[in-house]
């Protein structure tokens, strides 16, 4: 005797997009959909020390191995690249079900430790950049891709506040790490700690990653009524989905670029991703600058990183409310007002307004990260999202050359001044850019009733209803 299968029927919408319903969460993988949240967040928290933590060890590492400021930098520019440009080839490997989501994950843990590795045993730049810029960059970027992406499908209904809960523990989770690195970090155990982070990462990203799998495509949850959540009919989700309706339909990659949104939203990100990339980048080095010692240096930047993670969860959350164009515009407002605040309290020696403007930075400088995320497949669909939002999350590597070794060579020739000024602007310009985001094929609020059609192809393991 053997369990009876699950059936599944697929209801087809006037626009022509399907759903597919009956199968439960415990059906299709064994437990609650909620195991895709919970362990998408300790995975990113995980990698976090990548990005968030750099600040605060490249100090370090400049004095044990004499690297220059620029070296440490073109580092982290590069760790930028690989982390954002593997989210667009992983997604669609995912999506032609060559590669699995729990592959990608342990492939990433692997990576991610080795990273670490590297820098913790040699100080030639050439073992550097291969070792954590590649494929540290390779391993962080197929963590970070599939979790945002595993999110998305398990919850097609309430993606926002979700997204940003699992892509805020990518920010936070590196502040253990900013501490430690200042206080405790020194020539004589580089080696042992950075080891020890290297394992850690790879232990608890591969953990996480054994139990990850998708939803078939199309899936949507059976409690949920999907034609009536779509006209916004279902209780309490009228007014979120007036501010923020689905997608018409699924959108390939091509019909997505061809829409033009997609590439506004990647040269949006491009120009915030730099700015955001700026602040992390370079935050405790101007504050040390301004002569506020190591402690409060520290302090400034694990306060970005708390906000900055906080901060996303939070515009998850409001976005289902208000909807997330504007919600994206008035976050890239306030990173804009930021650069001018850092730089400002940090020339007058303002240490409380100082400390302000670094929650303010933490909370713009990372917020529209999942806003982006959600957006994509409000567009486009979930079906390509593993690949839409590669392309648009590409878009980092451009805006991580110019928020590292780019800024660098600003700061070198117009000291922070400029830098913090020009960045302002650009973050200025990213908020316009927003004004122009358009649903594409959307010409009412709703998308219309529905009806029953056979299922074409009953998934592998399944019967169609």
């Amino acid at each position: 005797m053997t369990a009876a299968q699950p059936t599944y029927q697929e209801i087809v919408d006037e626009n022509g997009r399907t759903y597919r319903i009956g199968e439960s969460p415990r059906d299709l993988m064994g437990r609650s959909r909620s195991w895709m949240v919970w362990l998408p967040w300790v995975a990113m928290m995980a990698v976090s020390v990548f990005e968030y933590g750099w600040g605060a060890v490249e100090g370090t590492l400049e004095e044990k191995y004499g690297w220059s400021l620029t070296d440490a930098f073109w580092l982290a520019s590069i760790w930028a690249v690989f982390q954002a440009g593997v989210a667009f080839p992983a997604g669609r490997l995912r999506e032609k079900n060559i590669v699995s989501a729990k592959t990608a994950m342990l492939v990433g843990a692997l990576c991610s430790g080795i990273g670490y590795f590297s820098i913790a045993h040699s100080g030639n730049l050439v073992v550097a950049f291969a070792g954590y810029s590649v494929l540290g960059g390779i391993g962080a970027g197929l963590v970070y891709a599939t979790c945002i992406n595993m999110v998305g499908k398990w919850y097609p209904e309430k993606r926002g506040a979700r997204t940003g809960f699992v892509n805020g523990g990518f920010a936070y989770g590196s502040v253990p790490f900013i501490y430690l690195f200042s206080a405790f970090l020194g020539h004589e155990n580089v080696t042992i700690t950075l080891d020890a982070i290297g394992l850690y990462m790879l232990v608890v990203v591969g953990l996480c990653g054994f139990v990850f799998k998708d939803p078939p495509k199309n899936w949507w949850p059976a409690e949920v009524d999907p034609i009536a959540w779509g006209k916004g009919n279902a209780a309490g989700k009228a007014r979120s989905l007036a501010k923020n309706p689905p997608a018409v339909r699924q959108f390939t990659p091509m019909e997505a670029i061809r829409s033009g949104m997609l590439p506004l939203m990647w040269a949006t990100l491009v120009v915030i991703g730099g700015v955001s990339l700026f602040g992390i980048n370079f935050q405790v080095d101007f504050a040390k600058e301004s002569q506020f010692g190591a402690f409060v240096a520290a302090s400034s930047a694990g306060v970005l990183a708390v906000v900055n993670g906080v901060g996303r969860g939070i515009v998850g959350w409001a976005s289902d409310r208000i909807g997330r164009k504007a919600t994206l515009f008035w976050v890239l407002v306030i990173a804009a007002g930021a650069q001018f605040g850092v730089l400002w309290s940090g020339k007058t020696h303002s240490l409380f307004w100082f400390m302000v403007f670094a929650v303010l930075t933490g909370f713009g400088s990372g917020a529209f990260y999942p806003l982006f995320a959600a957006l994509v497949p409000d567009y486009f669909g979930e079906n390509y999202n593993a690949t839409n939002y590669g392309i648009v999350y590409s878009a980092k590597l451009v805006g991580g050359v110019g928020g590292g070794g780019l800024a660098a060579g600003v700061i070198a020739a117009w000291g922070y001044t400029g830098a913090y000024v020009l960045a302002g602007c650009i973050a200025l310009l990213s908020a316009g850019m927003t004004l122009f985001l358009r649903q594409p094929g959307r010409s009412g609020p709703g998308v219309g009733e529905g009806v029953v059609v056979p299922s074409a192809a009953p998934a592998a393991g399944s019967a169609g209803g």
